[in-house]
């Protein structure tokens, strides 16, 4: 009989692994520890993308490889909510944890888990992708992925019993790695990291991120071959013109627009399934949603690196297929207003997908919107004009601007593209546009599509050693109660007798019976009757002052300290909702505690 595996038995195992390591590398140096452990997420980390697209397009190919091209299909209008609602089971009865939003779970785990990632994560973003996105679920495969080797990452750190910096810095390896695999695109992997999960640039941390990058690349053209997720050859007829610069300016301010609009309708459509209660109506819907736009255009179903890759070669005809208007394809204006609708309701599929209950990221959305609107902008100078613009050159281009503005990212979206092409012919039009689109998003909305939610919460680590410190500090650990309260019926002399057998501080809270806060009483205010029993009948309310601000329940940190110097003030009560007092906070307190982690994060 097999013996039943159960959590004590895999953290035995754990030890096990961890005390035979110890013994494999009692004589290495920590560098070299940090360098085999980035080796091994590497390798790990590569082998689970494989698995991810091998189960991604086994499920994509099997239900959709049969349809003719030329005509649409009626089961269009069911995979999608089929594939919601098999990865809604899935995150609910096995999973029971949130796996959406992958690359804002792997942000939220590096500022309020320690980077510890469930170890579930290793293997449930890889099962829940695959079944959303190969049912027909308009979201990207990076976001799965990309938390699958931040797991990876966080878990074998764990095994290794290393502190918080080096669990942070295994778990950056093993993001990296995955999309360095995934896009086979390593540099990419490695700048990805620095830029969005904003890790530290110092030699401690690119080395073992070039070397996880380098292994999982590795692994996947080993398995996989060299021939890369986007296959794109530039020949001489794409190269870059200088007369073309108007034109990448140009595209650049519609790609900052369009990232906007990505962005903006995201969290609106997010916003409107929040309000809806019941799974079934969630599902229904979005399915619905979903089922008709993918009937109407073909090119929505799934990531769409088939669609963007037939647009970039000029094949539009390709992008009909299954179509309603596939006896359309030839006709010049049909086609770029197939392509401006397919573009713009990309955004809303993808929303509808993950507010639904899929799992799947924004990685991809993005490159499709761009690649489309870099499509669109040489198509439109082509038909109207007679120019010869290049179809490959504006797409690609396109894929970086969006990238760029969306994921305030515009390191990452160049090197990507400059990778994808295999060379960096494009790489003055790539930075034009990207940082155009980039600070023209950055001027509507500053923060990405990641990192809106976690900045609202306080929850967001950036370069920023201050911020980032703060981040970890939680304000319901900071609140001190010493247990004195006054009632406004009391007098100057029960404040004697509380301060001659209680332990106080500055000040003291009055409540009423409901232990709501109607004001304080500072020392500073009474100390000149203290001394003068004359005076103790006073009524306690005579010295009583409104507080000269209350902090609220949960709040964040940096809010507290602005607080605390608007009004000149060392010491705040803390209160709820309903304003029931529920201690006080301290700047010094909070002073200490910054000292405290600052000490622990930097060790």
């Amino acid at each position: 009989m097999f013996k039943r595996i159960t959590p004590q038995t895999i953290a035995d195992w754990g030890e096990r692994i961890y005390i035979r390591f110890l013994e494999l590398t009692k004589r290495f140096t920590s560098t070299q520890i940090m360098a085999l452990l980035a080796i091994i997420v590497g390798v790990l980390a590569g082998l689970g993308t494989c698995l991810f697209e091998l189960l991604l397009y086994g499920i994509k190919a099997g239900l959709t490889h049969w349809f003719p091209v030329e005509q649409s299909h009626f089961l269009f209008l069911f995979y999608p909510v089929i594939g919601i609602i098999l990865a809604s089971l899935f995150v609910k009865y096995v999973v029971k944890d949130n796996i959406s939003e992958g690359v804002t779970r792997v942000l939220y785990a590096m500022s309020r888990k320690n980077s510890y990632i469930a170890s579930h994560n290793c293997w449930t973003s890889v099962v829940g992708g695959a079944t959303t996105i190969g049912f027909g679920g308009s979201v990207g495969p990076e976001a799965p992925i990309v938390l699958t080797g931040a797991a990876i990452g966080s878990n074998i750190s764990r095994l290794a019993h290393l502190n918080y910096k080096n669990t942070t810095l295994l778990l950056c390896c093993g993001a990296g790695a995955a999309l360095a695999a995934i896009f086979k695109a390593p540099i990419t992997g490695v700048v990805f990291v620095l830029e969005i999960l904003m890790l530290d640039l110092t030699s401690r941390t690119v080395v073992p991120l070039l070397i996880s990058s380098i292994t999982a690349a590795a692994v996947a053209l080993t398995i996989r071959g060299f021939d890369p997720i986007i296959a794109i050859s530039l020949t001489p007829d794409d190269a870059f013109r200088l007369n073309q610069i108007p034109l990448f300016v140009l595209l650049g301010i519609f790609c900052g627009l369009m990232s906007y609009y990505f962005t903006t309708v995201n969290a609106r459509v997010g916003a409107f399934f929040k309000k809806i209660d019941s799974p079934y109506k969630k599902w229904l819907i979005g399915g619905a949603v979903l089922g008709i736009l993918i009937y109407i255009f073909p090119p929505l179903y799934g990531e769409g690196y088939e669609g963007f890759m037939s647009l970039m070669h000029g094949n539009t005809t390709e992008l009909f297929n299954n179509s309603l208007f596939y006896r359309f394809s030839q006709i010049d204006w049909v086609v770029i207003l197939f392509i401006v609708g397919t573009m713009f309701f990309k955004v809303i599929a993808m929303a509808s997908t993950n507010a639904a209950g899929g799992v799947g990221g924004t990685f991809a959305p993005s490159l499709f919107v761009g690649a489309f609107m870099g499509a669109i902008t040489a198509l439109v100078c082509n038909t109207l004009f007679g120019w010869n613009l290049s179809l490959v050159s504006f797409t690609l281009v396109g894929m970086a601007g969006v990238m760029s503005g969306v994921m305030k990212a515009p390191l990452t979206s160049i090197f990507l593209i400059a990778e994808l092409s295999s060379g960096y012919g494009l790489f003055i039009p790539l930075m034009i546009t990207a940082c155009i689109a980039f600070a023209i998003d950055y001027y509507l909305d500053p923060d990405s599509i990641y990192t809106k939610q976690l900045r609202q919460n306080g929850e967001l680590i950036t370069h920023n050693k201050d911020e980032s410190v703060f981040v970890f500090l939680r304000l319901d650990d900071l609140i001190q109660d010493d247990g004195v309260y006054i009632h406004p019926s009391q007098t100057l002399g029960d404040i004697v007798q509380i301060m001659s057998r209680e332990r106080h501080d500055d000040y003291f809270p009055v409540l009423d019976n409901e232990k709501h806060l109607l004001g304080i009483v500072r020392l500073n205010d009474v100390r000149e009757d203290l001394f003068n029993p004359q005076k103790y009948g006073n009524p306690i309310t005579r010295y009583m002052l409104l507080s000269p601000d209350t902090i609220l329940q949960h709040e964040q940190i940096q809010s507290v300290l602005r607080r605390f110097d608007e009004n000149h003030v060392w010491v705040l009560p803390v209160v709820d909702k309903e304003k029931h007092y529920l201690g006080y906070i301290s700047k010094s307190r909070i002073m200490t505690a910054y000292r405290e982690q600052l000490v622990k994060i930097s060790q």
